[in-house]
């Protein structure tokens, strides 16, 4: 039987470890089907910093979650050997020194065959993580969700910053553009190129404003069948979703999806060739209740029910 979650009735949710889930620690990836990975990074942010204390708080509120989801039947333990692989020791006065460093803790994860669930971190994260993915499988499908594209050719001068990672990734050819859906993006921005660059590469870009009040799942049965069985990258940003739901984060932005859409567009993942999934820019400063973090640590449970190989009762 593979290790099991910390039950509440042998230890009370609020004490035992703070690992994720209130999984076994480990040190290495051999032997685990899938892993929690924290990056506490945070210097790639341009305006609310706060995003390298996400990990930690993600996994302090994640001990409310038990190990069965009532909802799809996904039962992830009963199949998958998972662990918590803890933190990146990321340089924090250096974002390139940073950026190389999660790239190589990543490598030997992917190695081993596991599949590394990401807690961030703001998303400059994600590009050091697809340039291991892409060593590993080649170039990938992306699903993102996100208020941003991501795709700034540059940030005060920078090339690497968390405005910055789908650019940097398309241009050293980490995605399939054709089979990269961009899914929430609003606000308001520069110019239409915000937006427009990442269609001219082949990416499917849907607007919050084009899914306001609708069920996300007949747009998931498009995107499953679009990517196929193509290996798939899943990236998001809790941005993405509307700030009255995760107001604890750097850049947000009015008009957001819901929290069942959320759930609809993970739980519509299900069936894909995931092989890595991250969940990006919860900013514990400006979450004072806690919300923003038990959201994501919500979202990475479902990331995890998403998984080739876990049994459905």
């Amino acid at each position: 039987m593979p290790a099991q979650p910390l039950s509440g009735n042998a230890m009370p949710r609020f004490g035992g470890l703070a690992s994720m889930m209130r999984l076994p620690v480990a040190s290495s990836p051999a032997g685990l089907d899938a892993a929690f990975i924290g990056v506490p990074l945070d210097i790639g942010t341009s305006n609310r910093a706060g995003a390298r204390f996400g990990p930690r708080q993600i996994r302090a509120e994640s001990s409310l979650i038990r190990p069965y989801n009532m909802a799809t039947g996904a039962a992830p333990f009963d199949a998958l050997e998972v662990a918590d692989l803890g933190d990146v020791p990321i340089n924090t006065y250096s974002l390139d020194k940073s950026v190389a460093l999660i790239t190589d803790f990543y490598r030997p994860v992917l190695a081993a065959g596991c599949i590394p669930l990401t807690l961030g971190g703001d998303h400059t994260i994600a590009l050091p993580i697809l340039r291991a993915v892409a060593e590993r499988h080649g170039p990938v499908a992306l699903i993102h969700v996100d208020a941003h594209a991501d795709i700034n050719d540059e940030m005060f001068g920078e090339r690497i910053a968390h405005g910055t990672p789908f650019r940097r990734a398309v241009e050293e050819g980490l995605l399939q553009g054709s089979k990269v859906w961009q899914i929430g993006l609003r606000g308001s921005g520069y110019a239409a190129d915000d937006f427009d660059w990442p269609r001219q590469q082949g990416f499917t870009v849907v607007p919050a404003h084009e899914v306001w009040w609708q069920s996300l799942t007949p747009l998931m049965a498009r995107v499953r069948e679009a990517i196929g069985n193509t290996p798939c990258y899943l990236s998001f940003d809790i941005d993405g979703i509307d700030p009255s739901y995760a107001g604890g984060t750097g850049t947000p932005e009015i008009g957001g999806l819901n929290v069942p859409q959320a759930l609809e567009i993970i739980r519509g993942c299900q069936g894909l060739n995931l092989v890595g999934c991250d969940l990006v820019e919860v900013s514990p400063p400006y979450d004072p209740s806690g919300n923003t973090a038990l959201l994501g640590a919500n979202l990475l449970y479902e990331m995890l029910c998403v998984l080739p190989g876990v049994p459905r009762r």
